[in-house]
């Protein structure tokens, strides 16, 4: 085993040693948190060594290059989660080729997307991104747009609404973090009782999953701790 895959397949298991002590402080069963490892700028090779490992779903944020590995790793029965900010520009290639898109955040873009989600592909899930700190430079909507966008999303019929996503401002401090992401699952709860769907909470990443797990994430979006830091893409 090449040094690189070594990394990772101990970098997996300490991830998952992570999310169950996560899942153990919180008291809640390891079953109800699922991972998604975000792959942006990292290797094909990286992501076949991890889907070798058990994982299953990724997320990208640059168009372009989860198409190359999308092609590339064909072979391979994966799930794939575009999660960055969408283009209307990049519309088709996202409906045409994911299984997920976790940033909605505008009318436009929901029109978009269900127009152009192939008739032969199943209804493409979709996240409402949440934009918790009011940032400027940061994709989302606010958390009065929620509802406008739901009834928006339940009216085309090749999307499904399945919850929300966030990322909040960096903050260091658990109970901090755990204060956002509690006021995001009040969200959540409240999107939840309004549409049946609606199963999946996205929040937590590399160093914030803990109390995001512990507010209620159902998915934990993890890069950093899984693949290290990122690099330079390979073709």
């Amino acid at each position: 085993m090449s040094p690189v895959n070594h990394n990772l397949e101990k970098n997996w298991q300490d991830l998952q040693s992570r999310l169950a002590e996560a899942c153990r402080r919180a008291g809640r069963e390891r079953s109800e948190i699922s991972l998604l490892a975000v792959s942006k700028q990292q290797p094909v090779d990286a992501v076949r060594t991890v889907s070798g490992l058990g994982q299953a779903a990724f997320g990208e944020n640059y168009v372009d290059q989860a198409l190359e590995k999308i092609t590339a790793l064909g072979d391979l029965d994966l799930e794939w989660h575009f999660i960055g900010p969408v283009q209307s520009n990049k519309t088709r290639a996202i409906a045409e080729h994911f299984d997920w898109v976790q940033s909605i955040d505008r009318p436009k873009i929901i029109r978009r997307l269900s127009e152009q989600r192939p008739a032969a592909r199943s209804p493409l899930n979709v996240l409402i991104q949440v934009n918790l700190d009011d940032e400027a430079q940061k994709a989302g909507c606010s958390p009065d747009e929620i509802a406008d966008l739901a009834d928006q999303i339940n009216s085309c019929s090749k999307l499904v609404l399945r919850g929300l996503m966030a990322i909040p401002a960096p903050r260091h401090d658990h109970a901090d973090q755990l204060a956002v992401f509690s006021r995001l699952r009040v969200l959540f709860d409240e999107l939840a009782r309004q549409h049946s769907t609606v199963d999946t909470l996205s929040a937590g990443m590399t160093d914030d999953l803990e109390a995001a797990i512990e507010a209620g994430s159902t998915m934990v979006r993890v890069g950093t701790a899984l693949f290290g830091a990122r690099g330079t893409m390979h073709p």
